[in-house]
């Protein structure tokens, strides 16, 4: 008997894992939920430790950085003591306070003077235009262009023959007329005697006698003619009305010139003395009206477009009537007599009026004066060189000066350059600002010497 053997079953082949996405997509129909497998979830938390842990080694790093760079922009504070501990020499004294140098002056007591200052223009005390009074033929002219003339000086002459002729020509009217005269009243004396006799009737007396006193009309207009000839004949001779000095010519010679010109033949503007006509604002009207009730003199300087030369003084003469409604001003003229050469006409100059005087006042320069949120105060220098604050009232400024009218006494030390570096308590370093000034005018001064060499 033939037994058959048993079959064993092929053998299954052997399962491979595939990488599947973390969820995996559930055939369709299926509404079970996706299964994460737990590799994949190990896998995700090793990747965000590893990212926390580079992210802490970044920080570790720029705090380190930050400290480092501290202590290396600081080590004149702290490496001093470390080396002298390294060296055996134990730590060393606290570096001594910075001295700043500063420039100082003291507080002066003296007499301040108070000005205003304004814009003015120079203008003649009197300016006269040179006409001519007849018309004529210009012969003559007898002055230089920009001379200096005096009041009658003759300056210029018209032809006087025409007038002449006019004159003569009056004359011999006149003498006729007083021929006339002559005869009429030698024929009403005979008249008058005749009528005493009652030969003639007293109407012919007096028709003789209207006759004669016709006459004498008609001779005093025959020397009314003669004086105007002669008075035309004076105004062909033209002379300088006032003093002054006189403008460029106006009409040349051989012109015929016409009675009241506009033109004129020249200008003339009287300079000895000279005025100044200058503006201030309408709010210092008060301080002027002030001293000029007291009926004392106001004092005013004339100084150049710069403001650096004094060119005049003169004094107040006249204050205009009206502010300007436009501009706010009061207008002013001032009278200068012993500078006036020193002024010339339509010149432009600064102005400065002398309206107070304050004796004995307590001054610092204005530069020493500084403003905070508590007020105006100044650096005052102490014992041992150190700065306080002091806070101070001030009063008018002029020039570089400031009045101060309570905080600081005559002989205190007060800072005037070098102030920005300045606190409470530091010490400083004082030097004359006079000094400081004549050092860089030397520098200037070897620059340009440089510079030509």
């Amino acid at each position: 008997m033939i037994t058959e053997a048993p079959v064993s079953p092929p053998p299954e082949p052997p399962l491979t894992r595939h990488r599947t996405s973390p969820v995996e997509e559930q055939p369709p129909g299926d509404g079970t939920a996706a299964q994460v497998p737990e590799s994949h979830h190990q896998s995700a938390v090793e990747s965000l430790a590893k990212q926390s842990a580079g992210r802490g080694w970044l920080v570790t790093f720029l705090v380190v950085a930050v400290l480092g760079g501290g202590a290396w922009f600081f080590r004149e504070n702290w490496w001093p003591a470390v080396a002298s501990i390294i060296g055996g020499k134990g730590p060393v004294a606290k570096r001594p306070a910075r001295v700043v140098p500063v420039a100082t002056t003291d507080v002066r007591q003296q007499d301040m003077k108070l000005y205003l200052n304004g814009l003015g223009t120079v203008t003649p005390f009197k300016t006269v235009t040179v006409r001519a009074r007849v018309e004529g033929e210009l012969l003559n002219v007898a002055f230089t262009e920009g001379q200096m003339v005096n009041e009658g000086d003759l300056l210029a002459e018209i032809d006087k023959r025409p007038f002449e002729l006019q004159r003569d020509q009056a004359l011999g009217q006149l003498a006729r007329d007083e021929a006339t005269l002559a005869s009429a009243q030698y024929t009403l004396d005979r008249y008058e005697q005749l009528l005493k006799d009652k030969i003639i009737p007293i109407q012919q007396v007096q028709e003789q006698r209207a006759l004669a006193r016709q006459t004498e009309g008609v001779i005093q207009s025959d020397r009314a003619a003669i004086a105007n000839a002669e008075l035309q004949i004076a105004y062909c001779r033209i002379t300088a009305p006032v003093s002054g000095r006189i403008g460029l010519r106006l009409v040349d010679l051989g012109n015929i010139v016409r009675a009241n010109d506009p033109n004129g033949l020249a200008v003339i503007n009287q300079v000895r003395p000279i005025t100044i006509v200058f503006t201030i604002s309408q709010d210092d009207i008060p301080r002027v009206q002030k001293r000029i009730r007291e009926g004392k003199d106001l004092t005013v300087e004339a100084y150049d477009r710069e403001l650096t030369t004094k060119l005049a003084t003169g004094k107040l003469l006249a204050a205009d009537n009206q502010v300007d409604s436009a501009t706010g001003t009061l207008r002013l003229k001032a009278i200068v007599e012993e500078d006036a050469d020193r002024l010339f006409p339509n010149q432009f100059v600064n102005t400065r009026l002398l309206v107070e005087q304050l004796p004995g006042a307590i001054t610092i320069p204005t530069a020493a004066v500084q403003r905070g949120p508590k007020g105006t105060f100044v650096y005052v220098v102490g014992p041992e060189s150190k700065v306080d604050v002091r806070l101070i009232e001030v009063g008018p400024s002029e020039g570089p000066d400031t009045i101060v009218e309570k905080g600081l006494e005559v002989g205190e030390v007060v800072v005037t350059e070098g102030l920005d570096k300045l606190q409470p308590g530091a010490t400083v370093s004082t030097r004359d600002p006079k000094e400081t000034n004549g050092k860089e005018m030397n520098g200037k001064g070897a620059g340009q010497s440089r510079m030509a060499d």
